[in-house]
Protein backbone atom coordinates (compact mmCIF):
# COMPACT_ATOMS: atom_id res chain seq x y z
CA UNK A 1 0.00 0.00 0.00
CA UNK A 2 1.29 3.47 -0.81
CA UNK A 3 2.37 5.55 2.17
CA UNK A 4 1.68 9.28 2.19
CA UNK A 5 3.33 11.76 4.50
CA UNK A 6 1.84 15.20 5.08
CA UNK A 7 3.83 16.61 7.98
CA UNK A 8 3.45 20.31 8.75
CA UNK A 9 6.61 22.42 9.23
CA UNK A 10 7.01 24.70 12.24
CA UNK A 11 5.94 28.24 11.34
CA UNK A 12 8.88 30.63 10.99
CA UNK A 13 11.51 27.89 11.34
CA UNK A 14 14.47 27.56 9.01
CA UNK A 15 13.49 24.95 6.41
CA UNK A 16 14.80 21.50 7.29
CA UNK A 17 14.71 18.22 5.40
CA UNK A 18 11.79 16.00 6.22
CA UNK A 19 12.31 13.06 8.56
CA UNK A 20 11.56 10.86 5.54
CA UNK A 21 14.52 12.33 3.61
CA UNK A 22 16.89 9.74 5.06
CA UNK A 23 19.60 10.43 2.48
CA UNK A 24 20.36 13.73 4.22
CA UNK A 25 21.75 11.84 7.21
CA UNK A 26 23.28 9.07 5.09
CA UNK A 27 25.27 11.69 3.19
CA UNK A 28 25.54 14.16 6.10
CA UNK A 29 24.37 16.86 3.72
CA UNK A 30 23.80 19.68 6.20
CA UNK A 31 26.95 19.33 8.30
CA UNK A 32 29.53 18.21 5.77
CA UNK A 33 28.28 18.87 2.22
CA UNK A 34 26.51 22.23 2.32
CA UNK A 35 29.45 24.03 3.98
CA UNK A 36 31.39 23.11 0.83
CA UNK A 37 28.74 23.50 -1.85
CA UNK A 38 25.02 24.05 -2.32
CA UNK A 39 25.24 24.02 -6.11
CA UNK A 40 25.05 27.79 -6.46
CA UNK A 41 25.81 29.03 -9.96
CA UNK A 42 24.94 25.75 -11.69
CA UNK A 43 21.90 25.20 -13.89
CA UNK A 44 20.40 21.71 -13.94
CA UNK A 45 18.03 20.82 -16.77
CA UNK A 46 15.21 18.47 -15.80
CA UNK A 47 13.82 16.63 -18.86
CA UNK A 48 10.45 15.40 -17.70
CA UNK A 49 6.74 16.30 -17.56
CA UNK A 50 7.30 19.95 -16.69
CA UNK A 51 7.57 21.57 -13.25
CA UNK A 52 4.98 23.37 -11.15
CA UNK A 53 7.07 26.48 -10.53
CA UNK A 54 4.31 28.12 -8.48
CA UNK A 55 4.92 25.94 -5.42
CA UNK A 56 6.49 27.62 -2.40
CA UNK A 57 9.08 24.84 -2.27
CA UNK A 58 10.37 25.88 -5.68
CA UNK A 59 10.15 29.66 -5.30
CA UNK A 60 12.77 31.50 -7.38
CA UNK A 61 14.35 28.19 -8.43
CA UNK A 62 12.77 27.36 -11.78
CA UNK A 63 13.87 29.28 -14.86
CA UNK A 64 11.72 29.67 -17.98
CA UNK A 65 12.29 26.61 -20.13
CA UNK A 66 10.34 25.00 -22.93
CA UNK A 67 7.68 22.42 -23.78
CA UNK A 68 8.65 20.22 -26.71
CA UNK A 69 5.37 18.30 -26.84
CA UNK A 70 3.48 20.87 -28.90
CA UNK A 71 1.96 22.97 -26.13
CA UNK A 72 2.65 26.67 -25.78
CA UNK A 73 4.30 26.50 -22.39
CA UNK A 74 7.70 27.36 -20.96
CA UNK A 75 8.11 24.18 -18.93
CA UNK A 76 6.89 25.74 -15.69
CA UNK A 77 3.64 23.78 -15.69
CA UNK A 78 3.57 20.11 -14.76
CA UNK A 79 1.08 18.35 -17.03
CA UNK A 80 1.45 14.97 -15.36
CA UNK A 81 -2.07 14.64 -13.99
CA UNK A 82 -2.02 10.85 -14.13
CA UNK A 83 1.14 10.41 -12.11
CA UNK A 84 0.75 13.36 -9.75
CA UNK A 85 3.64 15.42 -11.09
CA UNK A 86 6.79 13.46 -11.87
CA UNK A 87 8.80 16.42 -13.12
CA UNK A 88 7.96 18.47 -10.04
CA UNK A 89 8.99 15.60 -7.79
CA UNK A 90 12.39 15.21 -9.43
CA UNK A 91 12.99 18.95 -9.27
CA UNK A 92 12.18 19.03 -5.54
CA UNK A 93 14.67 16.23 -4.84
CA UNK A 94 17.35 18.34 -6.50
CA UNK A 95 16.46 21.89 -5.53
CA UNK A 96 13.56 21.98 -3.05
CA UNK A 97 13.67 25.01 -0.74
CA UNK A 98 11.19 23.91 1.93
CA UNK A 99 8.95 24.11 3.83
CA UNK A 100 7.62 20.78 2.55
CA UNK A 101 10.66 19.40 0.75
CA UNK A 102 14.39 20.13 0.72
CA UNK A 103 16.63 19.30 -2.19
CA UNK A 104 20.28 18.33 -1.82
CA UNK A 105 21.45 21.20 -4.05
CA UNK A 106 19.24 24.16 -3.05
CA UNK A 107 21.60 26.67 -4.65
CA UNK A 108 21.07 25.48 -8.23
CA UNK A 109 18.63 26.79 -10.77
CA UNK A 110 16.37 24.39 -12.67
CA UNK A 111 15.79 24.59 -16.40
CA UNK A 112 12.53 22.68 -17.07
CA UNK A 113 12.26 20.94 -20.42
CA UNK A 114 8.95 19.17 -21.00
CA UNK A 115 9.56 16.11 -23.15
CA UNK A 116 6.55 14.00 -22.08
CA UNK A 117 2.88 14.91 -22.13
CA UNK A 118 2.31 12.84 -18.98
CA UNK A 119 3.73 9.71 -17.40
CA UNK A 120 1.63 7.29 -19.42
CA UNK A 121 2.17 8.46 -23.01
CA UNK A 122 5.09 8.09 -25.35
CA UNK A 123 7.41 10.95 -25.98
CA UNK A 124 6.86 12.47 -29.40
CA UNK A 125 9.67 10.52 -31.03
CA UNK A 126 12.72 12.78 -30.78
CA UNK A 127 11.68 15.12 -27.96
CA UNK A 128 14.31 13.64 -25.62
CA UNK A 129 17.11 14.36 -28.09
CA UNK A 130 15.73 17.83 -28.79
CA UNK A 131 15.48 18.39 -25.06
CA UNK A 132 19.15 17.57 -24.57
CA UNK A 133 20.15 20.06 -27.24
CA UNK A 134 17.83 22.73 -25.83
CA UNK A 135 19.32 22.27 -22.36
CA UNK A 136 22.86 22.62 -23.67
CA UNK A 137 22.00 25.74 -25.67
CA UNK A 138 20.33 27.37 -22.65
CA UNK A 139 23.11 27.08 -20.12
CA UNK A 140 22.62 23.76 -18.35
CA UNK A 141 25.79 22.15 -17.00
CA UNK A 142 23.95 19.04 -15.78
CA UNK A 143 21.02 17.26 -17.46
CA UNK A 144 18.81 15.03 -15.30
CA UNK A 145 16.73 12.39 -17.10
CA UNK A 146 14.61 10.23 -14.80
CA UNK A 147 12.88 9.05 -17.93
CA UNK A 148 13.45 6.83 -20.88
CA UNK A 149 12.27 4.30 -23.41
CA UNK A 150 13.19 0.74 -24.22
CA UNK A 151 16.30 0.78 -26.36
CA UNK A 152 15.80 -1.25 -29.54
CA UNK A 153 19.54 -1.86 -29.92
CA UNK A 154 20.65 -3.42 -26.68
CA UNK A 155 22.37 -2.34 -23.47
CA UNK A 156 25.39 -0.56 -24.92
CA UNK A 157 23.87 1.10 -27.95
CA UNK A 158 21.78 4.13 -28.74
CA UNK A 159 19.74 5.33 -31.70
CA UNK A 160 21.60 7.76 -33.93
CA UNK A 161 19.56 10.85 -33.19
CA UNK A 162 19.78 10.51 -29.40
CA UNK A 163 23.48 9.67 -29.52
CA UNK A 164 24.07 12.71 -31.69
CA UNK A 165 22.43 14.87 -29.00
CA UNK A 166 24.48 13.19 -26.26
CA UNK A 167 27.64 13.86 -28.27
CA UNK A 168 26.60 17.49 -28.63
CA UNK A 169 26.20 17.80 -24.86
CA UNK A 170 29.53 16.21 -24.02
CA UNK A 171 31.36 18.37 -26.55
CA UNK A 172 29.85 21.36 -24.74
CA UNK A 173 31.05 20.02 -21.37
CA UNK A 174 27.60 19.06 -20.05
CA UNK A 175 27.15 16.03 -17.78
CA UNK A 176 24.18 13.78 -18.57
CA UNK A 177 22.61 11.66 -15.81
CA UNK A 178 19.93 9.07 -16.57
CA UNK A 179 18.02 6.32 -14.78
CA UNK A 180 18.89 2.65 -15.08
CA UNK A 181 15.31 1.35 -15.06
CA UNK A 182 12.89 -0.39 -12.73
CA UNK A 183 12.53 -3.80 -14.37
CA UNK A 184 15.58 -5.57 -12.96
CA UNK A 185 13.46 -8.26 -11.33
CA UNK A 186 11.36 -8.94 -14.42
CA UNK A 187 12.18 -8.01 -18.03
CA UNK A 188 15.38 -6.12 -17.18
CA UNK A 189 14.70 -3.93 -20.20
CA UNK A 190 17.41 -1.72 -21.63
CA UNK A 191 16.66 1.96 -21.08
CA UNK A 192 17.49 4.76 -23.49
CA UNK A 193 19.10 7.33 -23.22
CA UNK A 194 20.87 5.60 -20.30
CA UNK A 195 22.30 3.06 -22.72
CA UNK A 196 23.96 5.80 -24.80
CA UNK A 197 27.75 6.08 -24.48
CA UNK A 198 28.53 9.21 -22.49
CA UNK A 199 25.57 9.03 -20.11
CA UNK A 200 25.92 8.38 -16.36
CA UNK A 201 23.63 5.44 -15.62
CA UNK A 202 22.23 5.35 -12.07
CA UNK A 203 20.88 2.44 -10.04
CA UNK A 204 18.95 2.53 -6.77
CA UNK A 205 19.81 1.38 -3.24
CA UNK A 206 18.03 1.46 0.13
CA UNK A 207 19.10 3.11 3.39
CA UNK A 208 21.48 0.23 4.11
CA UNK A 209 23.11 0.65 0.68
CA UNK A 210 21.57 -2.61 -0.52
CA UNK A 211 20.58 -2.76 -4.21
CA UNK A 212 16.87 -2.22 -4.76
CA UNK A 213 15.35 -5.47 -6.03
CA UNK A 214 13.83 -3.74 -9.07
CA UNK A 215 16.85 -1.71 -10.13
CA UNK A 216 18.01 -2.70 -13.60
CA UNK A 217 20.95 -5.04 -13.99
CA UNK A 218 22.82 -3.44 -16.86
CA UNK A 219 26.45 -2.82 -17.86
CA UNK A 220 25.74 0.91 -18.25
CA UNK A 221 25.10 1.36 -14.49
CA UNK A 222 28.13 3.19 -13.05
CA UNK A 223 26.88 4.40 -9.65
CA UNK A 224 23.91 3.98 -7.35
CA UNK A 225 22.09 6.45 -5.11
CA UNK A 226 19.18 6.37 -2.65
CA UNK A 227 16.11 5.17 -4.51
CA UNK A 228 14.03 3.25 -1.97
CA UNK A 229 11.48 5.27 -0.01
CA UNK A 230 12.80 8.41 -1.68
CA UNK A 231 9.50 10.19 -1.98
CA UNK A 232 8.94 13.76 -3.03
CA UNK A 233 6.24 16.31 -3.60
CA UNK A 234 4.08 16.29 -6.70
CA UNK A 235 2.59 19.15 -8.62
CA UNK A 236 0.06 19.72 -5.83
CA UNK A 237 2.87 20.23 -3.31
CA UNK A 238 1.97 17.17 -1.24
CA UNK A 239 4.61 14.65 -0.16
CA UNK A 240 4.21 10.95 -0.93
CA UNK A 241 6.55 8.02 -0.50
CA UNK A 242 8.04 6.34 -3.58
CA UNK A 243 10.82 4.07 -4.80
CA UNK A 244 12.63 3.84 -8.09
CA UNK A 245 15.62 4.86 -10.16
CA UNK A 246 13.95 8.19 -10.99
CA UNK A 247 14.67 9.43 -7.50
CA UNK A 248 18.22 8.07 -7.44
CA UNK A 249 18.88 9.81 -10.74
CA UNK A 250 17.62 13.18 -9.55
CA UNK A 251 19.74 12.91 -6.41
CA UNK A 252 22.77 12.02 -8.50
CA UNK A 253 22.19 15.00 -10.78
CA UNK A 254 22.03 17.18 -7.67
CA UNK A 255 25.33 15.72 -6.43
CA UNK A 256 26.97 16.37 -9.80
CA UNK A 257 25.80 19.98 -9.54
CA UNK A 258 27.37 20.25 -6.08
CA UNK A 259 30.72 19.18 -7.52
CA UNK A 260 30.43 21.45 -10.55
CA UNK A 261 29.73 24.42 -8.26
CA UNK A 262 32.69 23.59 -6.01
CA UNK A 263 35.05 23.16 -8.97
CA UNK A 264 33.73 25.51 -11.68
CA UNK A 265 36.82 25.06 -13.87
CA UNK A 266 36.74 21.28 -13.70
CA UNK A 267 35.59 19.54 -16.88
CA UNK A 268 32.53 17.35 -16.94
CA UNK A 269 34.79 14.40 -17.66
CA UNK A 270 36.75 15.03 -14.46
CA UNK A 271 33.57 15.59 -12.44
CA UNK A 272 32.19 12.20 -13.48
CA UNK A 273 35.54 10.58 -12.72
CA UNK A 274 35.39 12.03 -9.19
CA UNK A 275 31.83 10.80 -8.70
CA UNK A 276 32.83 7.27 -9.70
CA UNK A 277 36.19 7.16 -7.89
CA UNK A 278 34.71 8.32 -4.59
CA UNK A 279 31.79 5.86 -4.62
CA UNK A 280 31.52 3.25 -1.85
CA UNK A 281 31.55 -0.32 -3.11
CA UNK A 282 28.21 -1.92 -2.29
CA UNK A 283 26.21 -4.90 -3.46
CA UNK A 284 28.39 -7.75 -4.78
CA UNK A 285 32.13 -7.00 -4.31
CA UNK A 286 33.63 -4.97 -7.13
CA UNK A 287 31.87 -3.44 -10.09
CA UNK A 288 28.42 -4.99 -10.57
CA UNK A 289 25.41 -4.58 -12.83
CA UNK A 290 23.06 -3.10 -10.21
CA UNK A 291 25.22 -0.53 -8.46
CA UNK A 292 28.20 -0.11 -10.78
CA UNK A 293 31.16 1.22 -8.80
CA UNK A 294 28.97 1.69 -5.74
CA UNK A 295 27.06 4.20 -3.66
CA UNK A 296 27.53 7.83 -4.65
CA UNK A 297 29.05 9.87 -1.78
CA UNK A 298 28.78 13.65 -2.32
CA UNK A 299 31.16 14.67 0.47
CA UNK A 300 33.87 12.35 -0.82
CA UNK A 301 33.28 13.54 -4.37
CA UNK A 302 33.93 17.07 -3.09
CA UNK A 303 37.03 16.25 -1.02
CA UNK A 304 38.79 13.04 -2.10
CA UNK A 305 42.05 13.10 -4.03
CA UNK A 306 41.31 11.32 -7.27
CA UNK A 307 44.21 9.92 -9.36
CA UNK A 308 44.36 11.09 -12.95
CA UNK A 309 44.21 7.47 -14.08
CA UNK A 310 41.14 6.57 -12.03
CA UNK A 311 38.50 4.62 -14.00
CA UNK A 312 36.03 6.64 -15.99
CA UNK A 313 33.93 4.10 -17.92
CA UNK A 314 31.35 6.69 -18.98
CA UNK A 315 33.83 8.70 -21.00
CA UNK A 316 35.94 5.71 -21.98
CA UNK A 317 32.86 4.27 -23.69
CA UNK A 318 32.15 7.60 -25.30
CA UNK A 319 35.73 7.93 -26.57
CA UNK A 320 35.46 4.50 -28.18
CA UNK A 321 32.12 5.45 -29.73
CA UNK A 322 33.71 8.56 -31.19
CA UNK A 323 36.63 6.61 -32.59
CA UNK A 324 34.30 4.03 -34.05
CA UNK A 325 32.14 6.71 -35.65
CA UNK A 326 35.16 8.44 -37.12
CA UNK A 327 36.38 5.26 -38.83
CA UNK A 328 32.99 3.84 -39.84
CA UNK A 329 31.81 4.11 -43.41
CA UNK A 330 28.49 6.03 -43.45
CA UNK A 331 25.58 3.99 -44.70
CA UNK A 332 22.69 5.46 -46.71
CA UNK A 333 20.41 5.09 -43.68
CA UNK A 334 22.78 6.59 -41.12
CA UNK A 335 23.94 9.69 -42.94
CA UNK A 336 21.17 11.87 -41.52
CA UNK A 337 19.68 12.19 -38.03
CA UNK A 338 16.61 10.10 -37.38
CA UNK A 339 14.64 8.93 -34.41
CA UNK A 340 13.60 5.47 -33.36
CA UNK A 341 10.10 5.15 -31.97
CA UNK A 342 10.44 3.12 -28.80
CA UNK A 343 8.10 0.21 -28.33
CA UNK A 344 6.08 -0.06 -25.13
CA UNK A 345 7.99 -1.26 -22.11
CA UNK A 346 5.92 -4.28 -21.12
CA UNK A 347 6.76 -4.79 -17.49
CA UNK A 348 3.80 -5.55 -15.30
CA UNK A 349 0.93 -4.63 -17.53
CA UNK A 350 2.05 -1.25 -18.84
CA UNK A 351 3.46 0.51 -21.81
CA UNK A 352 6.66 2.43 -21.28
CA UNK A 353 6.66 3.99 -17.84
CA UNK A 354 7.79 6.51 -15.24
CA UNK A 355 10.46 4.78 -13.26
CA UNK A 356 9.04 5.61 -9.89
CA UNK A 357 6.98 2.95 -8.14
CA UNK A 358 4.93 3.83 -5.08
CA UNK A 359 4.75 0.92 -2.67
CA UNK A 360 4.71 -1.31 -5.74
CA UNK A 361 1.19 -0.13 -6.62
CA UNK A 362 0.27 2.24 -9.43
CA UNK A 363 -2.41 4.56 -8.15
CA UNK A 364 -3.46 8.16 -8.28
CA UNK A 365 -5.39 9.64 -5.42
CA UNK A 366 -7.06 13.02 -5.45
CA UNK A 367 -8.88 13.81 -2.24
CA UNK A 368 -10.58 17.19 -1.76
CA UNK A 369 -8.41 18.61 -4.49
CA UNK A 370 -5.14 17.45 -2.90
CA UNK A 371 -2.99 15.33 -5.21
CA UNK A 372 -1.00 12.42 -3.87
CA UNK A 373 2.30 12.08 -5.70
CA UNK A 374 2.25 8.73 -7.47
CA UNK A 375 4.51 7.36 -10.16
CA UNK A 376 3.08 4.68 -12.40
CA UNK A 377 5.06 1.95 -14.06
CA UNK A 378 3.81 2.72 -17.53
CA UNK A 379 6.07 5.26 -19.14
CA UNK A 380 9.64 4.34 -18.41
CA UNK A 381 10.23 7.16 -15.98
CA UNK A 382 13.27 5.74 -14.40
CA UNK A 383 12.65 6.52 -10.79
Amino acid sequence: MAVTFTGTPVAGATPQPRAEEWWFSTWDIQKKVWPLSTGRGVTVAVLDTGVNARLADLADVVLPGTDLTGRKDDGRTDFDAEGGGHGTGMTALIAGQGPTMMGIAPGVRILPVTVYRDNANYALEDTQAKGIRYAVDHGAKVISMSTGDVSPRGPLHCDYYTQDAVDYAIKHDVVLVSAAGNDGDTTNATASPTSCPGVVGVGAVDYQARPWVKTARQPYVVVAAPGVDTGSIGRAGVFSNASGTSGSTALTAGAVALVRAKFPKMSGREVVQRIIASALDTGPPGVDLQTGYGLLRPYHALTDRVPANAPNPVYERWDKEQQSSATATPSPTSSAPHSVVAKPHRGSGGSSSILYAVGGIAVLSLVAGIGVFVFRRRRQFLS
